[in-house]
């Protein structure tokens, strides 16, 4: 028998496999779904903190030389206008939640959303690089930044006076990689609030950065059910909320992010489905308890639990 399955007389043969194959089959039909249901999601506050930090090394101190819009309808303004960033130096760049900000000497801002299924990559003129992109500028040093999305992409620009009245962001809330974000001020941000605890941890306006990838291992964390009213949290439990939060974000972020996003050089991440704990994982055990993980329907999005370590 050769190594495709059948005898040299010829006739097909049915090899059924071991029961160790059809586990990391079903492994790997389970990393699939899991794969087409993160990449329906926005990166969050783990990749886009990794990519403030590699375009403030690999862009510091560049000067743009030109650039190219294939779809103006991203920007916040006229490509004529927006053509003003020509000239300019790149100085630091900036996560603030889901959003990056660039700083361009002497007086912009670049602001970049990466939407669903978003692309940022840092590259050499002779690169290969997607037909279909969004913008394109080049540098001093002949490299270029390239930004491509699929949906709900935005590339916008803002003058230091402008910065403070750009409605999509100068109301975004505290970034969980912030100094300032303490214990206490997440408290302060609960006090007096109504309604569920994850409807709470995805509203950009009070913490910025959290989508539905990562608040559901931090709520398994805190051992918080999602639809736990905020207002009924004790102290211990804000704490184990702030410690979860802290937690389970910059694990990602030691890690370059999720595995389904790609970094400025275009490697993907680390953070996946083994880091995961109930996140995904509906009818796997609970790594605590070991009663089968649920999804259930909170609002308009989906929540994996364990109902027995997260009761309502």
């Amino acid at each position: 028998m050769d190594g495709g399955g059948i005898p040299a007389g010829g006739t097909i043969v049915t090899l059924r496999a071991s029961p160790l194959v059809r586990r990391v089959q079903d492994q790997s039909k389970y990393h699939a779904r899991l794969i087409e249901d993160c990449e329906r999601l926005m990166p969050e506050l783990p990749e886009i903190a990794n990519l403030a930090r590699q375009m403030t090394k690999q862009l510091k101190g560049k000067r743009i030389t030109d650039l190219d819009v294939t779809q103006p309808r991203c920007l916040n303004m006229s490509v004529k206008k927006f053509r003003r960033i020509v000239g300019k130096s790149v100085e630091e760049t900036n996560a603030r939640g889901k959003w990056l900000f660039t700083n361009l000497y002497p007086d912009d801002n670049l602001l970049l959303n990466l939407g669903m299924g978003g692309d940022l990559r840092h590259h050499r003129s002779s690169a290969t690089l997607p037909k279909k992109y969004q913008l394109r500028v080049t540098f001093d040093d002949k490299t270029g930044l390239t930004v491509t999305f699929s949906w709900f992409g935005y590339i916008h620009l803002a003058s230091d006076k402008e910065l403070l009245k750009h409605k999509m962001t100068n109301k975004l809330g505290i970034s969980p990689t912030d100094k300032e974000f303490t214990v206490e001020k997440l408290a302060s941000l609960l006090s007096g609030r109504r309604g569920a605890i994850k409807s709470f941890l995805l509203n950009q306006k009070n913490v910025a950065g959290i989508g539905n990838v990562y608040v559901q291992d931090i709520l398994f964390r805190a051992r918080l059910h999602p639809l736990r009213i905020t207002q009924t949290l004790t102290g211990s439990e804000i704490e184990a909320l702030h410690r979860s939060i802290c937690e389970a974000l910059n694990q990602s972020i030691r890690l370059g992010g999720l595995k389904y996003e790609r970094d400025l050089y275009g490697r993907r991440g680390k953070y996946g489905p083994e880091h995961f704990l109930v996140a995904y994982k509906t009818h796997e055990p609970c790594p605590g308890c070991k009663t089968a993980v649920v999804k259930i329907r909170t609002g308009s999005t989906a929540s994996y639990i364990c109902p027995k370590c997260q009761k309502l």
